[in-house]
């Protein structure tokens, strides 16, 4: 009976609608200019937000001036989740009413969700010297400060919300998250106690505080809490996985295992606890359902190292002894510095009768782990990953807990979809016949230096190389003897960091590369490949690394929040190596293009779009340049100028261009 009803509500309406275009542009702009308004708001308190948005269409083609419309329909778009839309919808209606203080207010939710925090605190700003007297804009300012990492400032807003509204569990629940971040746990659970006494049936209250304790090891009380908080909400996934964590850690794998299944039976995607849920298993010895879960990861999460180190160690208990050996290799090919796969990989291979082989396996271990001692203090490697740790504890979730993939825990994405740039450009080895077609950029001083270096196979480029893994091997024991022989040419040198790099020992290349640099330090090129294997460096290892620090999630998925307790990379020294090849060489513009990479994943998109326009002024058919500046462009909410320049990349060849086109294209009007 509901669902005929609401049929006949939508066909009554639809002939309403019809009346009303029919009473022509005159008559609508007099008296149906408000029963659009009406029909709109209805549908979306209906959640109808799709008819919502054709509603407010259809009047905004009658009254291009009506602000409210473009605010209504922003609304509607916010909550199908197209944010950009919805931005430019209530850029509109700010356009058309400059002191509208919703259309302020809802333009920095959304510029927060879409990780552009500076605008949105210049929004929230206008909103409040508009209306200083609403409680609503500090909440959110304070949500967005948070986000940001500015803990205190954050403070002074929720403090000023609830100083008007006390009876907002949620504005507690992010004080307290501030005091926690600023290490404050004594005011962090007063904030969560006062939430959980403003709203006993808010399960936010209850995690939080509850995450709190088993930080603390006070793993009863949270285990309370947790129950608490799944009493609130069955449906609550993030409880769940965190009382699955406490009962780990008290040894009870059997209830940790069946809250992972209820995890898993609510999203069915999520390599975390498939990852997780392994690890249980094989403690219990359940081999063969933690490789089927193993097995899940794998396939959401192919290019994860535990993966294949932690599968092949559930092989090795069960005699497979091959298969073992098999994902311990993968492991090392994804990262070869992986101290502890040499050192079990050997142990297999003295059962396989392979002694010459195990005894490479242990030497290399040493060797790996000596070099991270010796490193520990010095600030070039200060990013080199302990691989002589064992990787066998349960992992803990941060906010991309929804379906995402646990090797793109800590992604740099702040909160918007995530679109990789294309890669930073270096001297490499490559088959010519694997070199893109492109439009000739041909510098002398460029020619000469290959000439000089005389490896045919030498190229400048930022794609992969296509040169086996075997020979690339071959080479470098190749170059060893070539040093080993005589005193060592810089020459000699740069093409061993090159072939070390390709190989993934990147602490060595890099090493390798600063010997060269001695020989030869007025040389741009040697800085410009040390700079790029610098910045591979630090993205591989924090793709391994920033997994295993505990990470806590943010109730409303509305408003995510990493922990800033995990480590973090700087790319400073690769910089620093890119200004030198700058000052050595000003007219290179991959330098320029390499450099904005770099300032764009640090998150300084305005340097980063003056670096790309400096390339592509220096090289006009540089087609990565304006692909990766039209990447920038829509991040900085310029989706216009973004799409033109993508295009353009896609005119010189970039077929990538299209795909990310097709998204993003459409929401130009």
């Amino acid at each position: 009976m509901g669902q005929v009803s609401r049929k006949l509500k939508k066909y009554i309406l639809g002939i309403a609608l019809g009346i009303a275009l029919m009473c022509g542009k005159e008559s609508y702009a007099q008296y149906n200019r408000e029963y659009f308004f009406w029909v709109g708001r209805s549908c979306m308190m209906n959640n109808d937000y799709q008819e919502a948005i054709r509603t407010l269409n259809t009047l905004l083609r009658f009254d291009e001036d009506a602000f409210e419309g473009y605010f209504l329909r922003g609304i509607a778009k916010y909550n199908l989740d197209d944010l950009l839309g919805a931005e430019d919808d209530f850029s509109t209606a700010i356009r058309l009413n400059p002191v509208y203080t919703q259309a302020y207010t809802y333009r920095a939710i959304t510029r927060s969700r879409l990780g552009n925090y500076d605008d949105a605190l210049q929004d929230f700003r206008e909103a409040i010297e508009l209306r200083p007297d609403l409680p609503g804009p500090y909440y959110s300012r304070g949500v967005t400060r948070l986000l940001n990492q500015q803990f205190k400032e954050a403070i002074d807003d929720f403090d000023k919300f609830i100083r008007q509204e006390n009876k907002v569990a949620d504005a507690f629940i992010c004080r307290g998250l501030s005091y926690l971040h600023l290490k404050d746990t004594v005011r962090a659970y007063d904030n969560f106690n006062t939430a959980i006494r403003t709203n006993r049936e808010n399960p936010g209250g209850y995690n939080r505080r509850g995450g709190l304790y088993m930080e603390q090891k006070r793993f009863a009380e949270a285990e309370a809490d947790f129950n608490k908080a799944i009493e609130c909400d069955s449906a609550y996934l993030l409880s769940y996985f965190n009382r699955a964590l406490v009962y780990s850690d008290t040894n009870r794998p059997m209830l940790a295992l069946a809250d992972f299944d209820k995890v898993i039976q609510l999203d069915s995607t999520n390599s975390l606890t498939y990852f997780n849920r392994a690890m249980l298993r094989t403690q219990i010895g359940d081999y063969n359902r933690a490789l089927d879960d193993y097995d899940k990861v794998a396939l959401y999460s192919p290019n994860n190292v535990l993966v294949y180190y932690n599968r092949a160690g559930v092989y090795a208990q069960l005699g497979e002894i091959e298969r073992a050996v098999e994902d311990y290799t993968s492991a090392i090919k994804l990262y070869p510095d992986f101290a502890n796969a040499y050192i079990y990989r050997g142990r297999l291979r003295e059962l396989l009768r392979d002694p010459q082989g195990a005894k490479e396996d242990r030497s290399i271990a040493q060797r790996k782990i000596a070099e991270y001692r010796s490193r520990l203090n010095d600030s070039t490697y200060s990013i080199y990953a302990d691989t002589t740790q064992r990787f066998d504890r349960l992992l803990s979730f941060d906010s991309k807990f929804a379906g995402g993939s646990f090797d793109r825990i800590t992604g740099h994405n702040g909160g918007h979809e995530e679109m990789r740039l294309l890669p930073l450009f270096k001297f490499t080895l490559m088959r010519p016949d694997s070199v893109p077609a492109a439009k000739p950029y041909h510098l002398q001083r460029v020619d000469d230096f290959k000439k000089r270096i005389g490896n045919e196979y030498l190229t400048l480029s930022c794609r992969e190389s296509n040169i086996a893994p075997d020979t690339l091997v071959m080479l470098d024991k190749q170059y060893v003897q070539e040093l080993n022989a005589s005193n060592p040419a810089w020459t000699v040198l740069f093409e061993r960091a090159v072939t070390q790099s390709l190989i993934k020992q990147y602490t060595n290349s890099v090493s390798t590369y600063s010997s060269a640099i001695e020989l030869n330090p007025s040389n741009p090129f040697l800085y410009l490949n040390r700079s790029t294997t610098r910045a591979e460096m630090i993205d591989f290892i924090s793709s391994i690394d920033n997994s295993y620090q505990r990470i806590t999630i943010d109730s409303d998925p509305a408003n995510r929040l990493n922990n800033n307790s995990k480590r973090t990379y700087s790319y400073d020294e690769a910089v620093a190596d890119l200004n030198k090849a700058i000052k050595l060489f000003p007219d290179l513009a991959y330098s320029y293009y390499n450099r904005a990479n770099l300032k764009a994943l640090s998150g300084s998109l305005p340097e980063a779009f003056e670096d790309y326009t400096k390339a592509i002024e220096l090289n006009p058919n540089f087609a990565e340049a304006y692909y990766n500046r039209g990447i920038i462009q829509i991040f900085m909410k310029d989706t216009r100028k973004g799409c033109l320049d993508i295009s353009k990349a896609g005119e010189l060849g970039i077929v990538e261009a299209y795909e990310v086109l097709k998204r993003y294209a459409p929401l130009e009007k």
